[in-house]
Formats: structure tokens, C-alpha cells, sequence
């Protein structure tokens, strides 16, 4: 059952390493574009919800409590698939992987499609189908970790991750205009069509990313992409090959016992807590405090994308001439936002805010992919779905949903270190910031003992 999952490896071609390194980019390119456009695509069903809310309020007589209920259901399976799909994935194709649950996802999106109404029993399938949805989405990133680490080198992992990584904003950014187009082209109108349009995308990318690409040179008899490149084969994979561990131990071993990944599961729940505090609440602050119009913080929401999809790309760079050091850098990012979260609370002109959010996208967004970076240098090949996705269901279920309910009950009166109201916010904000810095200090001297050990072991080989 489910062949089509199990991995694929061949026997080495016997041929000069220098060949098959020229042979090893289509098929690593075809196996990219399958986990960038799969996970774009999972955005056009995942972020149409917030484009379609105002018309099913005025088409279907939803409250905003109905659909915080949609919301929250979405919010829940995501971060609990986050480690239990996540797990199961580790050991397979991870692939084929991400488009088959693309391909359920689009599935339980056009049942939540047909399944809206204003009724009771309606809200339940709405609920009940989003939940499934975000289920099958949760393995998306988890995934994509998994099968770009297993394609490339070290010391070119930071940008090929850093570049996928703007498949969220790509995809964010789009769906709005797809959902749009369903509905007003395929649907008269009809909110209906903001669901229905994407899903079927998103089941035919789905199909077609299956037919492409696999999840590791190895499938192509190319050899463990270290070969390939000249690299050492990390300890914890030798560990894991020598010693023939299972599953549950490796999980064990490098994911439950390993201290560098519980600290950077709970530096991601503060970095999610400013991240989702910025895109939740700035258009919100723009318009009530510092008395900006609706059009302008709009606007800086929208250049908070912007920034992200700028800085994703230029952080992943910078962690690779680093040489890996990927705590450190995302600490020198977050000590800039913390100072640019000034400029933010204190904007005096439209500029003002207009930049700082700019900046603060394409600063918030750096650590946000190193940890996740980090995180696959400290476990085996066979570990890494499952490292990112227990990272990822900390940060959904605390820093998502703190971020969402906590600093909007600080901003209505709540009070935080004898503080209220968005002064109060925003030394939470300043607060989870500083707190990500302290641990991931720790990650960076991780980091920096596993470089300097990885130097040696190197220089030692090319001795002898």
C-alpha cells in the first residue's frame, strides 16, 4: 500500500564522480521545483480563507466567531502534523511525499467548497474539512527540508533553502489574485469560486509534481550527494548507518534527547510570537495609534512580504559564507529587529512605518529559516522531516497562537510587566526577541564546536 512513498535507491553508476556530479542537476532541479511549486501551491489553499472571510460573513451570515472556529481547527491539525506526519514521512520518499498530500489537501478543500452554508451542520463540515486540510498540509515544510538537505552540499544548503523559502510569500501573494479569478470568472461572482479554483490547481500540481523529480541522488544511482561533493558524511548519519538504528531510535536518540533541538523549538515559539505579532496586528496599530489610514497600513502589511522575500534569500546566503554558522547570524538579525521594532512603535510620518515594516520583514524572516537550518545539522538524513516539524508544532500551537490571542488581550487592557495597551505589546515583542537571542546563543556555540571538530576530521582524512 502506498509503493509509490517507499524511497528508491540505486547501486552506484560506475562512473568518475566528476561525471555524475555534471549529472546530477536536472534531475536535482526537477526534484526543487516540485517542492517550491507544491508548497507555493499549498498557500493558494491555505491563505484564500483570509481573502474570502468579508464575502462568506455577507453570503452565508458567518460571525467572526464562526470563523475563528475555522481557523483555530486549521491551526491545531497543522501544528499536530507537524510532528506526527512528519515522523511517518522520515524513511520515505519525501518527494512524493509533499505533492500526494498536496493532492489530499485540494481533495479537502473542495469538500469544504460544497460543504458552506450558514447552518450549524455546515460549520461543522467547514471546520471539520479545514482541519483535514491543514492536517495534510503540515508535512509541506517538513518535507521540502528533508529532500533539498539530501540534494546539496553543506555549504550551498543555506541559500537552495533560502530560496525555497520564498515560496511562501510567492505563494501568500498570489492568492489572493487566484482566488479572486475563481470566483469573479468561473463562479459569477460567488465565494464559492475562491475555494473551488485553487483546490483544482492544487490537485493538478499535485499529479504532475508526483511524475518528477525523487528525493535523493541516490535514486538515480548518483551516490550520497557528500560523494558528490567532496563533503564528509555528517557523524550522526554514520552513527545512524553503523549502528542500523530504527526509526524510533533515531527519533530518540537525535530528536527527543538531542539539547540543541529543544532549544531551537522554544527559540522558534518566541520568534513566531514577533513574527505572527507584526503580520497580525500592524495594520491594526497603523490605523488606531498612529492614526494612519487604512490604504497605508495596508500597505505596510504588504511590504512586510516584500521585505520577507528579499531577506529570505540574502540570510540563507550569508549563514553559507558564514560557513554554516547559522545561530549567529540569525542572532545578529534578531538584535536588528529588536532596534527596528523602534522605529515601528515610535513612527512619526508614513515613510516612517512604511519602512520599518519593510525592514522588519526582511529581518524577521532570516531567523526564521536559519533555525530551521540549524536544525538539519544537527540530526541524521532519516530525522530531518521530524526535527523541523516538532520545531514547527511548538511554534504554531504556543508562539501562533499567543502571538494571535495574547498580544490582543496586552493591546485591550491585559497587563505585561506593569504594562498595557501597545506599549505592552510591544515589550512583549522586545521581550521574545531578546529571550530567541539567549537561546540561540547556545545553538551558536553548538554550531561552532561541531565546525571546528568537522575541520579537523577533514584535515585528518586528507592526511592520511
Amino acid at each position: 500500500m502506498l509503493k509509490f512513498l517507499d524511497q528508491v535507491r540505486k547501486p552506484t553508476l560506475d562512473l568518475p564522480v566528476e561525471v555524475r556530479r555534471k549529472m546530477w542537476f536536472k534531475p536535482f532541479l526537477q526534484s526543487y521545483l516540485v517542492v517550491f511549486i507544491g508548497y507555493l501551491t499549498m498557500y493558494l489553499i491555505r491563505k484564500n480563507f483570509n481573502v474570502a472571510q468579508n464575502d462568506m460573513i455577507s453570503t452565508y451570515g458567518l460571525s467572526m466567531t464562526d470563523l475563528g472556529l475555522i481557523g483555530l481547527g486549521f491551526s491545531i491539525t497543522y501544528g499536530i502534523g507537524k510532528t506526527v506526519v512528519s515522523y511517518y514521512s522520515d524513511g520515505k520518499n519525501t518527494k512524493q511525499f509533499l505533492p500526494f498530500m498536496l493532492i489530499l489537501s485540494g481533495l479537502a478543500m473542495l469538500g469544504f467548497s460544497f460543504s458552506m452554508g450558514g447552518g450549524s451542520a455546515s460549520l461543522f463540515m467547514m471546520v471539520a474539512f479545514y482541519a483535514l486540510s491543514g492536517f495534510f498540509q503540515s508535512t509541506g515544510g517538513p518535507s521540502s527540508y528533508s529532500t533539498i538537505t539530501k540534494w546539496t552540499p553543506r555549504n550551498k544548503r543555506g541559500s537552495y533553502l533560502g530560496l525555497w523559502n520564498m515560496s511562501h510569500n510567492v505563494g501568500g501573494a498570489g492568492a489572493a489574485g487566484v482566488a479572486l479569478f475563481g470566483a469573479n470568472y468561473l463562479f459569477d461572482g460567488n465565494v464559492i469560486g475562491m475555494f473551488v479554483f485553487p483546490s483544482i490547481i492544487a490537485i493538478i500540481v499535485g499529479f504532475i509534481g508526483m511524475r518528477f523529480g525523487n528525493d535523493s541522488p541516490e535514486a538515480y544511482g548518483l551516490g550520497k550527494v557528500e560523494e558528490l561533493f567532496d563533503e564528509e558524511i555528517s557523524e550522526e548519519d554514520t552513527a545512524a548507518e553503523e549502528n542500523q538504528m530504527t526509526k524510533k531510535e533515531i527519533f530518540v536518540e537525535y530528536v527527543l534527547k538531542n539539547k540543541v533541538i529543544w532549544l531551537l523549538c522554544f527559540a522558534n515559539i518566541f520568534l513566531y510570537i514577533v513574527r505572527i505579532g507584526i503580520d497580525q496586528w500592524s495594520t491594526v496599530y497603523a490605523y488606531q495609534e498612529l492614526g494612519l489610514s487604512k490604504e497605508t497600513a495596508i500597505s505596510g502589511f504588504t511590504l512586510f512580504e516584500v521585505g520577507a522575500l528579499v531577506g529570505t534569500l540574502m540570510w540563507g546566503y550569508l549563514s553559507d559564507l558564514a560557513n554554516g554558522r547559522r545561530a549567529l547570524v540569525a542572532c545578529v538579525s534578531l538584535g536588528l529587529i529588536i532596534v527596528s521594532l523602534e522605529f515601528y512603535q515610535h513612527a512619526t510620518s508614513e515613510f516612517m512605518y512604511l519602512a520599518s515594516l519593510f525592514v522588519l520583514g526582511f529581518l524577521v524572516f532570516g531567523p526564521q529559516l536559519l533555525i530551521g537550518v540549524a536544525a538539519v545539522g544537527f540530526v541524521p538524513k532519516k530525522a530531518i522531516s521530524v526535527a523541523d516539524g516538532v520545531k514547527g508544532t511548538f511554534a504554531y500551537l504556543i508562539g501562533d497562537s499567543f502571538a494571535k490571542l495574547g498580544l490582543g488581550m496586552i493591546a485591550d487592557g491585559t497587563p505585561i510587566f506593569g504594562l498595557t495597551g501597545w506599549k505592552g505589546t510591544f515589550a512583549a515583542l522586545d521581550t521574545s526577541a531578546a529571550i530567541c537571542i539567549f537561546l540561540l546563543v547556545f545553538v551558536a556555540i553548538a554550531e561552532e564546536k561541531k565546525i571546528r571538530h568537522a575541520k579537523k576530521m577533514h584535515l585528518a582524512a586528507k592526511q592520511a
